[in-house]
């Protein structure tokens, strides 16, 4: 038996005036992923747990199969062995993103989670100038992709209170600073940063070119190194990986899974999502789950632009989740999809919500017949769906069940 899991990042989301009071997902054309839905078992599942912010993190993890309660420490360890920096036990590994501040009279806010999706190879210029500068033998920075960075605190603190910063866009940055036991670190290695990279050769060049400077650090997300058991230990499976986001090829190391390197992946529009098919197709003749995570519709929907997400979930049906069903067909007997997204990341809202969300299990012996449905939230609406409340649990459904 193959297993494969689709994962579209925060397609699902909320009805919109100018889509004629339609969600980007019920708007979008997607013939393959209604297919599955025609054909599959459908429900919803909730990937957040009540308390839990709704993070990717925490959701990709429930959608792998565990438990939060019992194995989330945070997001930034994540990150950590996905580019490869091993923490120690008292390490605390914090998320540094890359951020453009806006001031106006007194007051500053923020304007752009993500530098305007600065380019890998300036962002690492900058992060080099920010470790020259703000590092030493506690704090040490790290370059991952694009705004995505890494600052490790060495026998630091994690029990403080900090904002990510896709969750206060366009607001005053003030009331969000970090705080707790250890906050006068963070900030002032933050209020530092800005210092650095005002007159930055990259962001003078930027500017020059009309687009937004990295300002400013922000750091967030904060964790110590976790203790995930393997998916052979769990499952007796060998599984492999495809994100352009650290956080989740991180949570595919710690899994046991071998981490495809898909040239030109993005996270964006423009990723390589015929890459993301084929090398997912060419996993499946040694490995015996892949697990396929587009991140486009969520950077849409946190960017606020319906036309961008409506474009990202067709790209992922048209040219991932198509040609990956066409080549299952045709090089495998015996195989199981489940597609769904990690959260939902509504339009209006620009950040994620604990909606929970819908899901699909295809099994290739077992085709089901129901008729109307298609792939969108209004699978939720249907009667006799199958409701995992602790999101966790689906994935034992979806390898242990016999259909």
């Amino acid at each position: 038996m193959k297993y494969i899991v689709f994962i579209g990042d925060g397609m699902t989301g909320r009805p919109l005036k100018e889509l004629g009071n339609k969600t980007c997902l019920q708007k979008a054309r997607t013939p393959n992923m209604d297919r599955l839905a025609a054909e599959g078992i459908i429900g919803t599942a909730r990937t957040i747990p009540h308390g839990f912010h709704p993070g990717s993190d925490v959701a990709n993890l429930s959608i792998l199969g565990y438990n939060p309660v019992q194995y989330y420490t945070g997001r930034a360890p994540l990150e950590a062995a996905s580019i490869g920096v091993k923490l120690d036990v008292n390490d605390v590994a914090y998320r540094c993103n890359l951020v453009t501040l806006r001031a106006d009279a007194d007051k500053t806010f923020m304007d752009d989670y993500s530098s305007g999706h600065i380019t890998t190879e300036e962002a690492v210029e900058i992060i080099k100038s920010v470790s020259d500068e703000l590092g030493n033998e506690e704090i040490q920075f790290y370059p991952g992709v694009s705004y995505r960075h890494l600052m490790v605190w060495k026998n630091g603190h994690a029990d403080i209170q900090c904002t990510p910063p896709h969750d206060i866009l366009g607001k005053e940055i003030s009331g969000h600073m970090p705080s707790g036991a250890g906050e006068k670190v963070l900030r002032d290695l933050m209020k530092r940063s800005v210092k650095i990279l005002e007159d930055h050769p990259v962001n003078q060049k930027r500017l020059k070119d009309g687009k937004k400077p990295a300002s400013s650090i922000w750091l967030w997300g904060q964790g110590k190194k976790p203790q995930l058991p393997t998916y052979h230990d769990k499952y007796g499976l060998k599984g492999a990986l495809i994100s352009a986001v650290d956080l989740t090829k991180g949570l595919g190391i710690y899994a046991g899974f071998e981490i495809l390197k898909v040239p030109g992946v993005t996270g964006w529009l423009d990723t390589n999502y015929k890459g993301k098919a084929d090398y997912a197709l060419n996993a499946l003749n040694d490995a015996d789950f892949v697990y396929i995570h587009v991140e486009s519709p969520d950077e849409a929907g946190h960017s606020g632009s319906y036309e961008n997400k409506l474009k990202a979930i067709e790209d992922f049906d048209a040219l991932v989740v198509g040609p990956v069903m066409k080549g299952l067909a045709e090089k495998f007997d015996n195989y199981r999809v489940v597609l769904m997204p990690d959260h939902a990341t509504p339009i209006e809202a620009r950040t994620h919500t604990s909606d929970p969300v819908p899901f699909v299990i295809f099994d290739s012996r077992h085709k089901k017949n129901n008729e109307g449905a298609v792939f969108d939230e209004s699978i939720a609406e249907k009667k006799n769906i199958m409701v995992f409340e602790e999101g966790y649990r689906l994935m034992d459904y979806f390898i242990k069940e016999v259909f």
